[in-house]
């Protein structure tokens, strides 16, 4: 008998448990609160859709209540698409949230410009509304959304016995087949109205010019980028802007993705590809950022003109290099280049290259943040695999009045395969180049005292950049590359300053006193 009280016990807790309503509870009455009562979904482009946000709601009670309705204002027409507590959908009824608990609400979007407005740009808005009557309480949604030019691969459908095959439109370079468009006449102006959204490689044909004026807005979805073809041309015609910020002038290439979180993330999309036999390409007051390969160029074009001239412009965040140029001629002036995961600039197998106060720098942290190679790295050679090297002249490497440093003891390394030209010079230069443990001591590629190959060369004191891992490489006067260029350079800087006629600067910028 003993066990009786426990037996009673039991049962009045079962008998209780049977009575009680199981996970039902009050409704809220506007006691709701939340962590933001504004959620603002970033910049999108029409008919590409947003990142997930969320906000959460909170139940600041004692007592668990039940959330009678959460809706979107503009209903089933809504663009904006909810997760609730882990239901998709656009309205949800009794959603429950517990005493002193919360949960989270998901939103996306994906809004066409043209169902709302003939504006390039215009502001989406909606609202979540919680509960009806005088206990409403809501949530607002504000979404930037801008009108663009999108340049996409043509798909080729037709139903075969009943299904559907489609071939999509694309390039063949060596053994790859490559989704991508090729531009008709109509299409090879960018202009400056609208960006430009690109899907797969945009192809400039045979014998044709892709001309980009300035202020124009180049955003590439994943895998994409664009092409020039044999005898091609890309003539980039960006220009100084006034306004540091806005860069309202500038041609700028990066990805498809606007929100502020994607602004620095490297590789959202492939390469710009001079490929052999195109020609003449010129690119002035750009932005490269965040591609896999900035500029991939392979060869020249076999004038004596440079095949590509490349000045007052920006690479950053790439992936793996930032401008790999392969037996190519280039002439570069007031270009810098900064964060790669591989190389910054890799001038290999041979070629012709002439870089005139430029700025080339690598304090990448991607991935493992360990870099095995330079900021410059220099060869005259190409593995193809194990049983074949690939070798050409270096015909001249020549780099004056430029800074090559890092967070790496040797940020310029050599590979030399004898048996062909390899020709180089660095002139009033600032160079990292410490050689810590004596490993390069007695190679002569590597011989600082040669005047031959080394003129003028600071070595190993730090430019004092203002801000290097966040790609503000510019320096003021206490800078040791500050009046120790050339005396015969001349212009203006990669930000339209003008240059000292006496004691002008290494590297891309004039130095300036920091705000």
């Amino acid at each position: 008998m003993r066990y009786l009280p426990t037996i009673f016990l039991i049962a009045v807790i079962i008998l209780w448990s049977s009575c009680r309503k199981d996970f039902e509870s009050d409704p809220s009455i506007g006691n709701l609160q939340f962590s933001t009562d504004t959620l603002f979904l970033d910049t999108i482009f029409t008919n590409i859709g947003s990142s997930t946000y969320s906000f959460k709601v909170y139940n600041r009670t004692g007592d668990d209540f039940t959330i009678p309705t959460i809706r979107l204002e503009r209903g089933e027409s809504s663009n904006y698409r909810l997760n609730v507590d882990g239901i998709p959908g656009k309205s949800f009824e009794n959603i429950q949230v517990l005493a002193k608990d919360s949960i989270f609400i998901f939103v996306e979007t994906t809004t066409d410009i043209t169902s709302e407005t003939t504006d390039t740009e215009f502001l989406y808005t909606d609202r979540i509304l919680f509960d009806r009557g005088g206990n409403q309480q809501d949530v607002d949604l504000v979404t930037l959304v801008k009108d663009a030019v999108f340049i996409i691969p043509n798909r080729d459908c037709m139903v075969i016995n009943g299904e559907e095959t489609c071939t999509i439109e694309g390039v063949t370079i060596g053994d790859a087949t490559i989704s991508a468009h090729v531009l008709s006449d109509e299409e090879l102006i960018f202009t400056n109205e609208k960006p430009y959204v690109i899907y797969g490689y945009a192809v400039i044909p045979n014998n044709k010019t892709l001309i980009i004026e300035a202020g124009a807005r180049i955003h590439f979805h994943e895998n994409s980028g664009i092409i020039a073809a044999d005898q091609a041309t890309l003539i980039v015609n960006g220009d100084v802007s006034t306004d540091p910020e806005r860069m309202e002038n500038e041609v700028i290439f990066e990805g498809d993705r606007l929100e502020p979180i994607f602004s620095d993330i490297p590789g959202q999309w492939g390469t710009i590809w001079l490929t052999p036999g195109s020609t003449a390409h010129s690119i002035n007051h750009a932005t490269i950022k965040n591609a896999t390969v900035g500029i991939l160029m392979n060869s020249d074009d076999g004038r004596p003109d440079p095949t590509l001239r490349i000045t007052n412009t920006q690479i950053y965040n790439s992936s793996n290099v930032g401008f790999l140029a392969r037996a190519a001629n280039v002439e570069g002036e007031n270009l810098v280049i900064n964060n790669a995961g591989q190389v910054s600039l890799n001038c290999s197998l041979g070629g012709t290259y002439n870089f005139n106060h430029c700025t080339f720098t690598n304090y990448s942290n991607i991935g493992s943040g360990f870099r095995e190679l330079p900021t410059v790295l220099i060869d005259n050679n190409l593995r193809v695999d194990d049983n074949e090297v690939i070798v050409a002249d270096l015909v001249e490497a020549n780099f004056t009045n430029c800074i090559i440093y890092g967070n790496q003891d040797r940020e310029v390394l050599f590979s030399k395969i004898e048996g062909t030209a390899f020709n180089y010079s660095f002139k009033n230069c600032l160079i990292k180049f410490d050689d810590f443990d004596d490993s390069f001591k007695d190679n002569p590629l590597y011989d600082f005292a040669n005047t031959s190959l080394f003129e003028n060369v600071i070595l190993n004191e730090d430019p004092e950049f203002k801000a290097p891992f966040e790609n503000i490489l510019r320096i003021d006067d206490s800078s040791p590359a500050n009046g120790r260029a050339s005396v015969t350079a001349s212009g203006m800087d990669i930000l339209g300053i003008p240059r000292s006629a006496t004691t002008p600067d290494i590297g891309a910028y004039e130095s300036a006193a920091f705000e």
